[in-house]
């Protein structure tokens, strides 16, 4: 089915036409609408256009009012203070237009067929090592946008660019070499948790580190190790790749704890990228793009200086010959663009992380892999705070483990479920409890705008009241219950029949879906979809209670009340699952 035009694009087609009637100099002029709380609509273009015009801004409007034709969308056009256009649309174009968004399985959202191709860097944790609470943002952040811009109809590639690669891991292969049992398992043939492929790779690093720190030789060895993994030595590429596969069991566990989908293809880490370095630098090198600077090979900028005043420059090779982050993302770019034909690049990183990306794009478009053609964007993301502003540490200081968090929110949220629940098993309240817990701490994250600190108060996100997932997935649960207390009356639209004020509002709001979703992928923005739904669970709160729903006047009333429920169930439901919250139909 066709994308339904919402009524608020409706509404400027009509204007525009009176405009274009009333004032044929004024071109294609924009009415300039938005909502307003003094009708369903406002227009104030032709403020600016009685400027241009040199006009009376009063009389002007008169005279695009006068110059519309009646029709059955605009119910009343009024014009108010210095020439502005109140305008109220009639119930029936509100009903009809939401039946129609109800009859698509899209909701009315336009699918774009000649959308481009994005390739999403979200969600990038370090092998042999512990995701913690800063892993959180980018993994959920970046699935979100994963599922928005899959919805409008763009390509999504997902990248998760683990690190994999370094210094660190001669140190872990020559102990493993010298300790060849270390990675073993209790249970031969038995499945591994997540738990204790991190205990393993956990323990394994500490004792490697605590020799490397205390003896000459073994950091000799570690070293020499080093050479022969870049060297591409098969026993050291068999042992790096046991980390490899050990740390994915972990990731894989905490993933799956967070409710997200993450594919082994999905997994490109810095070893991916490991020969195509080389070629980068000669690239840049030869280009002029990139020059040698005390036997390092590097990027200059005019506006990026150091506290000296000295040109701080993007070092793409070290004077040792090394390779540092820049080069594998100046590669990986390469790939993205070369291979995968990517038309945007969306990197979800840590905001701290901006002054590196914004180098890393500048040269890539010297180089010519970004051009107009061709974008790359940080969606940079603040810091998670613990209650007190402060970064999220534990009582002893350290960073906490993610999976640790995750499992407090849902145990917390098990505890509120419990309390309300009337007739679910412990089964359902487990279940319950894990997808009440998850989509809290998603949608703390989500509602805040990505480039400001949250602060993670898990007793504020499991609340009932307020704007949390748990408010949202409760309006939800409420309306399925409702809908199964109707009985034999169905949910149906009845253009005909008069909106009470609640009524108005909510399906107003409903009709305005598509916008938000466009505008939310447009601009990398998850927290204007989250803001809209809370606005929805509000609106229909006020709903519920102004309007009895199975107890209407008439039974034509009733279907319609139950058509407005069924809706806005509908958009919740699909509006939550782009955040990657489930919305259980019992609670």
């Amino acid at each position: 089915m066709a994308s339904v035009p919402s009524l608020a694009s409706t509404v400027q087609q009509r204007l525009a036409e009176g405009l274009s009637a009333a004032l044929p100099e004024a071109g294609s002029a924009d009415p300039l609408l938005r909502r307003s709380d003094r009708a369903d609509f406002q227009a104030n273009g032709i403020l600016a256009l009685a400027k241009q015009l040199k006009g009376n801004p009063r009389e002007l409007a008169t005279k695009v009012v006068e110059s519309i034709p009646a029709n059955d969308v605009l119910k009343e056009i009024e014009v108010s203070g210095p020439g502005f256009l109140n305008i109220t649309v009639s119930d029936a174009a509100i009903v009809e237009t939401l039946a129609a968004r109800a009859a698509d399985a899209r909701l009315g959202v336009p699918l774009n067929e000649a959308a481009g191709t994005t390739v999403i860097d979200y969600a990038q944790p370090n092998v042999a090592k512990e995701m913690h609470v800063g892993h959180l943002r980018s993994a959920v952040i970046g699935a979100a946008m994963v599922e928005i811009l899959e919805f409008t109809g763009e390509t999504v590639v997902r990248r998760h660019h683990i690190g994999d690669w370094g210094t660190q891991f001669g140190m872990l292969i020559q102990y493993l070499i010298e300790h060849p049992h270390e990675l073993d398992h209790k249970d031969e043939g038995a499945e591994v948790s997540g738990e204790e492929a991190m205990s393993n790779l956990n323990r394994l690093y500490k004792a490697s580190r605590a020799l490397f720190d205390a003896d000459e030789e073994f950091k000799t060895r570690a070293r020499a190790r080093v050479v022969d993994l870049q060297a591409g030595d098969e026993e050291t590429l068999a042992l790096w790749q046991r980390f490899v596969d050990e740390s994915k069991i972990y990731f894989y566990s905490v993933f799956e704890k967070l409710d997200m989908d993450v594919r082994d293809p999905d997994i490109v880490g810095e070893s991916g990228y490991n020969d195509m370095l080389q070629e980068t630098c000669r690239i840049l090198e030869e280009s002029g793009v990139a020059v040698r600077s005390e036997g390092a090979l590097c990027v200059f900028f005019d506006d990026i200086k150091g506290p000296d005043g000295n040109p701080v420059p993007l070092i793409v090779q070290k004077s040792d010959g090394g390779f540092g982050y820049a080069a594998t993302d100046l590669s990986a770019i390469r790939d993205r663009v070369r291979n995968l034909k990517a038309t945007s690049l969306l990197y979800v990183v840590d905001a701290r992380q901006s002054l590196h990306f914004k180098m890393v794009f500048e040269t890539a478009r010297r180089a010519g892999w970004l051009n107009d053609e061709v974008k790359a964007v940080q969606l940079a993301f603040g810091t998670v705070l613990g209650k007190d502003g402060k970064p999220f540490k534990t009582r002893e200081g350290e960073t906490v483990r993610l999976v640790d968090l995750l499992d407090e929110a849902i145990d917390r949220a098990s505890a509120v479920v419990r309390e309300k629940a009337q007739d679910l098993t412990e089964e359902e309240i487990a279940e319950r409890g894990a997808q009440v817990g998850i989509g809290a701490v998603k949608y703390a994250d989500l509602s805040t705008s990505a480039a400001r600190d949250y602060k993670f108060d898990l007793d504020q996100m499991v609340s009932l009241n307020g704007d949390t997932s748990v408010y949202l997935q409760y309006a939800y649960a409420r309306i399925q219950s409702i809908l199964r207390k109707a009985g034999d009356a169905e949910p149906a639209a009845h253009p005909k029949l008069e909106l009470a004020p609640s009524e108005r509002a909510l399906g107003l709001h409903l009709d305005g879906f598509g916008e938000t979703i466009a505008e939310t992928a447009a601009e990398y923005a998850p927290h204007k979809l989250a803001a809209y739904l809370y606005q929805l669970a509000s609106l229909y709160t006020t709903f519920y209670s102004e309007c009895p729903v199975l107890k209407a006047d008439t039974p034509e009333q009733v279907e319609n009340r139950l058509f407005l429920c069924d809706l806005t169930a509908r958009t919740l439901h699909q509006g939550m699952a782009l955040l990657g919250i489930r919305t259980p139909e019992r609670l």
